[in-house]
């Protein structure tokens, strides 16, 4: 489960990032729903009372959002040091165990993906694989510009792992000479619902957590 004392992609207990996420979608469902009945009915009373109760719902949430935005910290990892993906379950650890530039110019990194097997419940079974989720890998440099592996060798980052399993994966990338203070960034490929679940590091305004190289 998601602890504050490991680094990972939120800060926001994750459970009850997905519980507020789905609370706040199906109450601003009931919500509008209430509000066009009420309002179909000649009721414009309890329409005005069902608006204000999304726009009170809506203030409280995105309070809650950009305040836990505004509370993170850029964190950068060291070698060896984990950073964990909690989908719900913190079961992925990823960690960069190797980083060096090739002869023709070229700078690898070599990338482990573990199933931390003390993250999953007595009842799970052992043998059951966990296909982690598309992930977005980039290294950013001291200027902020991105770049993207060119190529990648080893197991697939979406190989999937049973607990207690890990692999390797080496990223390659090609990149200007005259590169300094690079970063790896590995996140979860952003996608519509990520940028508005309390605490997730792919929300707005989010900081993120990278690793050093």
């Amino acid at each position: 489960m998601w602890n504050a004392h490991i680094a990972s992609n939120m800060n926001f207990p994750a459970p009850l990032a997905v519980l507020g996420f789905l609370a706040a979608c199906g109450g601003l469902f009931l919500a509008l729903a209430s509000a066009l009945i009420f309002w179909v009915a000649r009721k414009p009373k309890f329409a005005r009372i069902a608006t204000f109760a999304i726009a009170a719902g809506a203030v409280v949430y995105f309070a809650l959002l950009f305040g836990f935005s505004a509370g993170s910290h850029e964190t950068v990892l060291a070698h060896g040091q984990e950073k964990y993906f909690c989908e719900i379950d913190c079961h992925l650890a990823y960690s960069v165990v190797d980083a060096k530039t090739q002869p023709d110019g070229r700078f690898v990194i070599t990338l482990r993906t573990r199933f931390d097997e003390t993250t999953t419940s007595p009842s799970r079974p052992k043998d059951a694989p966990l296909t982690p989720s598309p992930r977005e890998v980039r290294l950013v440099d001291s200027a902020g510009h991105e770049y993207a592996p060119i190529s990648t060798a080893g197991a697939p980052l979406l190989t999937p792992l049973k607990p207690a399993d890990s692999y390797t994966t080496q990223l390659e990338f090609n990149l200007p000479k005259d590169v300094t203070g690079l970063r790896l960034l590995i996140n979860t490929l952003p996608g519509w619902p990520d940028h508005v679940v309390i605490g997730d590091e792919n929300s707005w305004l989010h900081k993120k957590t990278y690793f050093a190289l």
